[in-house]
């Protein structure tokens, strides 16, 4: 482990993505306990693509394009469900009353799927991590395994910020119908934009 790779993972998983959108819908409109578990969530959903890079089923799916081609569409497709549920105020948007009983097992399950079903993170894992693992590295596998849960730390620590962020925010559009209104349909908007670049992404 060095600065450039904590650095460049820091970059990745800043950067805005379908994890990062689950969560800070979910901190808007369930607050910052639930984000976290949204956040946990999607930290989980690595984990899949963590052990096929590992085991190298991720080089099996980068070199089938049936089976990219598979896991792609059906990702699109759950994006593009997630985006239906929310504009309909049934998905991660629906505000819940205080003293409401929260389902964290629904939150974490859809956090999981939306990363299980993003192929782009086996590859990730299969190009990035192999470069910060020495050539003579008396035991790589163990090694990537340190690298990745680093990165999961990662994972999860920048998302619950993202959703203790948003659930800051929560009390200020709480009151207002037109705000909560806009912020479903604009991330209804973000999970179709999201649905398309996956669609669009190639081996």
């Amino acid at each position: 482990m060095n600065l450039e790779f904590l650095t460049v993972s820091l970059l990745v998983v800043a950067s805005p993505g379908t994890g990062a959108a689950i969560t800070i819908a979910t901190g808007l409109s369930r607050g910052a306990r639930t984000a976290a578990i949204a956040a946990f969530g999607c930290t989980l959903g690595i984990v899949p693509h963590m052990l096929a890079a590992v085991t190298g089923l991720a080089a099996l799916l980068h070199a089938s394009a049936l089976a990219f081609e598979t896991v792609k569409f059906a990702g699109v497709a759950y994006l593009l469900y997630l985006a239906w549920m929310t504009w309909r105020e049934r998905g991660v948007m629906t505000i819940e009353a205080d003293g409401v009983e929260r389902s964290s097992w629904q939150v974490i399950r859809h956090a999981v799927l939306v990363n299980l079903l993003n192929p782009k993170l086996s590859m990730f894992f299969l190009a990035f991590l192999p470069q910060f693992i020495a050539k003579d590295e008396a035991a790589p596998t163990l090694a990537m395994l340190q690298l990745s849960a680093i990165f999961m730390a990662m994972t999860f620590a920048v998302f619950a910020v993202y959703g203790a962020f948003a659930a800051r925010m929560r009390e200020h559009v709480l009151g207002s119908p037109t705000a909560m209104a806009w912020l479903r349909r604009s991330f209804a908007a973000t999970f179709v934009a999201l649905g398309a670049k996956l669609a669009l992404t190639q081996r």
